[in-house]
């Protein structure tokens, strides 16, 4: 049987006897009782056992915080005896990184965005360069063992011990970033080793990176490392530090999946805040080296245009890639940077001109991309072109011919003015509105005749 509900009155005077009543005059007199549910006794027994063993967790936490205070040498030693355990949990710092940077797409690769048939890759495959697939790709063990050599120590068949102490790096230096590269190899989430985040303030910062191993490094504990770096260092340092980290583990992991990690994406994206580095330390070698594939240039293309980049170094990253070999791929970053609708000097115009002209003889036959990137500059630079350049581009155009891009082309260079040429439109409006005389200009108001006024 249900229980029948008893309702319970909540005054025991009606309102007009609690004003007249001489005590209170209508002032509550005792505290109103309390809303709040309490837990049943059943589920307190229940949520017992979990929490008590949350609260064991963040006491070891703040415990392990103190003792670094006290003695960071001994308290980071004893971190990474207990490195499994202190990573599992989720605790995430205030300073760390978190959800404005892995909220877009979180959990999600990057594969390619443009879908291109076996013909294009064979004709993108025709421009790169066969030298560059055995040049061996520079790593930062290389850097350190030249180090050791210009200084006469013979390290370089040694063990990593035996190096580090050549490079006069203390035993507990040397223990201390070791397993800080252990907890690195694994690293999701949560705090970073606070033995990891003074590396950018050390002088041979090089070398105790290299202790760590990146080249083992998760792509979660990548990213940390470009924010840390790309925040702490200079534009040189930190692209030595891209060119030495990011750029391995962004080939690597797309030769190895087919596809590029999310947070390798999103550390791609925040290297570009420091522009300078992000050019001469990923894109240009990339681009030097011959070999970069059409999945890499679609998947780097495809960061650089969710980010904002300067003009001036955009500029510059132009002027360098129109130099230099030219790679069936290199089209790809040239179409996106002119994509952006700078305001580029005439320098960098007239040096994309010659870049187009170079292909005049060219007998291979040019990838769609190549015509793409050739359309989306005169698209956007068709009125700071020269009359001569545009004469010339004509020509280009003939040899180098494709069905769908070149008429596009040819309208754009006919329906526009060029470089130092007025523009005929607002030329003749202004002669117009000079020589137009007023209607009554001729007119005398003295022989018109008078306006009668009717009374009322």
């Amino acid at each position: 049987m249900p229980k029948k509900r008893v309702r319970q009155e909540k005054h025991g005077q009606s309102l007009q006897q609690q004003l007249e009543n001489p005590e209170t005059y209508g002032v509550r007199t005792a505290a109103r009782s309390s809303k709040r549910q309490r837990q049943p006794e059943d589920e307190e027994e229940e949520l017992e056992e979990p929490l008590s063993h949350k609260i064991l967790e963040q006491a070891r936490a703040q415990q392990a915080e103190v003792d670094a205070e006290a003695d960071p040498l001994s308290a980071s030693q004893a971190g990474l005896r207990q490195s499994g355990a202190l990573m599992s949990q989720v605790a995430v710092d205030s300073d760390e990184d978190t959800e404005d940077d892995f909220s877009e797409g979180a959990g999600r690769d990057y594969d390619s965005e443009e879908e291109i048939g076996p013909e294009e890759e064979a004709a993108l495959r025709a421009f790169m360069n066969p030298a560059g697939s055995s040049a061996p790709q520079q790593t930062l063990g290389d850097i350190i063992l030249k180090k050791m050599q210009e200084k006469q120590l013979q390290g370089g068949t040694e063990g990593q011990a035996q190096q580090a102490q050549a490079l006069g790096l203390d035993d507990r230096v040397q223990l201390v970033f070791t397993g800080v590269g252990k907890i690195l190899s694994r690293y999701t989430a949560g705090k970073l080793p606070k033995a990891f985040k003074i590396i950018p303030n050390l002088k041979n910062w090089e070398e105790v990176l290299w202790l760590t191993n990146p080249e083992e490094w998760s792509p979660h504990a990548v990213f940390q490392g470009v924010r840390l770096f790309i925040s702490n260092l200079n534009a040189r340092m930190a692209q030595r530090f891209l060119a030495l980290v990011l750029l391995p583990h962004f080939r690597t992991d797309i030769a190895t999946n087919k596809r590029l990690h999310h947070a390798l994406f999103q550390a791609l994206r925040k290297a570009t805040y420091k522009p300078d580095a992000f050019f001469k330390g990923v894109l240009l070698p990339l681009c030097a080296s011959g070999m970069c594939t059409l999945r890499e240039a679609v998947i780097l293309t495809s960061a650089i245009k969710r980010t904002s980049i300067p003009a001036l170094h955009s500029a510059a990253a132009l002027m360098r890639l129109a130099d230099m070999p030219y790679c069936g791929t290199t089209s790809f970053f040239i179409r996106v940077l002119l994509d952006k609708k700078y305001a580029l000097p005439y320098r960098v115009v007239d040096g994309m001109v010659d870049h187009f002209i170079r292909f005049k003889g060219e007998e291979r036959a040019m990838p769609v991309v190549w015509h793409q990137s050739l359309l989306v500059f005169v698209q956007r630079y068709k009125s700071e072109i020269r009359a001569e350049d545009k004469t010339a581009l004509r020509h280009l155009v003939r040899e180098q011919y494709h069905y769908q891009v070149t008429p596009e082309i040819h309208r754009e260079l006919d329906a526009s003015r060029s470089r130092g040429e007025p523009e005929p439109s607002s030329k003749g409006n202004a002669l117009r509105v000079q020589t137009q005389k007023p209607r009554f200009s001729n007119e005398d108001f003295k022989s018109m005749a008078p306006v009668i006024m009717e009374d009322d």
